[in-house]
């Protein structure tokens, strides 16, 4: 073989090489910002994952689920507050409400406020601390499944008062149906105590976390075991702080595919959030996955 025909087939490789690496298929929004996702660690003594074996939901595992989907006439999250709130725990439902119309893109209403008086007895007891408690389940099946709007995919409860699921249980931070799309959140140990200025963002970040962690039930992802994650299972306030708001690539691979937004709009609305209220540790966050998308 001659000089030239050596040329000609080098040459040939090389526009080859170029062609393809030109052409080469660019990562989607969840593979590049799974660069950012942080791993779980060992679950300990007192962690929601150390006493419980749950099963890792895969992406495949959510699409074969039969769930809830925003649709026509029927697409708007409602919050329904049920208690007697201050004016400061009133502007933090408002923030959520907020939050929740940012993190899922979807129009987020907050109904009239209900009083406690719809609590009835059988539904309260009085915990060893002293507090009042509300059985969880009586809020979504006589309260909410009764007046969830017609236009609602989801429909969640605010209270002020604590909360249980079962006898057994102490507490817990909120609970949702993955079948019927309610769920409540109580608000009662996010601020130690009572709600100040001076602890309002750490409430807050708290109702968001366990909000938008209930209403990513409701529309079907399972508890996290993939990363640090917003829908992490979680035992205590330590647990609930450690965990992230940022849902995981995984996360949100699942959460775009039922509800079909935009993932870079919904993350510059999420950093502008996040900026306005100072929530600096997940600001940063946004900012990091915001990056790798230049």
């Amino acid at each position: 073989m001659n000089q030239g025909k050596y040329n000609f087939i080098f040459f040939y490789l090389i526009t080859l090489l170029l062609f393809f690496s030109c052409h080469k298929k660019e990562k989607t929004y969840i593979e590049t910002i799974a660069v950012n996702d942080v791993q779980l660690p060992k679950a300990k003594p007192g962690d929601w994952r150390y006493s419980r074996d749950e099963k890792f939901q895969t992406f495949d595992d959510f699409q074969k689920l039969k769930k809830i989907k925003p649709e026509p006439g029927k697409n708007t999250i409602y919050l329904q507050p049920i208690g007697e709130f201050n004016e400061l725990q009133k502007k933090e439902i408002e923030l959520t409400r907020e939050y929740l119309s940012t993190y899922f893109q979807l129009q987020t209403k907050v109904l009239p406020l209900l009083s406690n008086t719809i609590f009835p007895k059988t539904a309260r007891r009085i915990f060893r601390d002293g507090q009042e408690q509300i059985l969880a389940g009586h809020v979504l099946d006589s309260i909410l499944m009764k007046r969830k709007p017609k236009n609602a995919v989801v429909f969640m409860g605010i209270t002020e008062k604590d909360l249980y699921p079962r006898p057994e249980w102490n507490y817990v931070f909120g609970i949702a149906s993955y079948q019927d799309g309610v769920g409540v959140t109580s608000m009662y140990r996010f601020a130690n105590g009572g709600l100040t200025d001076s602890n309002f963002n750490e409430s807050l970040e708290r109702l968001i976390k366990v909000s938008s962690h209930e209403i990513g039930h409701m529309f079907g992802l399972n508890h996290c075991l993939n990363a640090n994650c917003v829908m992490n299972g979680t035992n205590t306030l330590p647990e609930t702080d450690f965990h992230f708001a940022r849902a995981c690539s995984l996360c949100q691979q699942k959460l775009h595919s039922s509800i079909q937004y935009d993932p870079k709009k919904r993350l510059l609305d999420l950093k502008h959030f996040f900026e306005k209220q100072h929530l600096n540790s997940e600001l940063s966050r946004a900012e990091q996955d915001l990056h790798l998308l230049k």
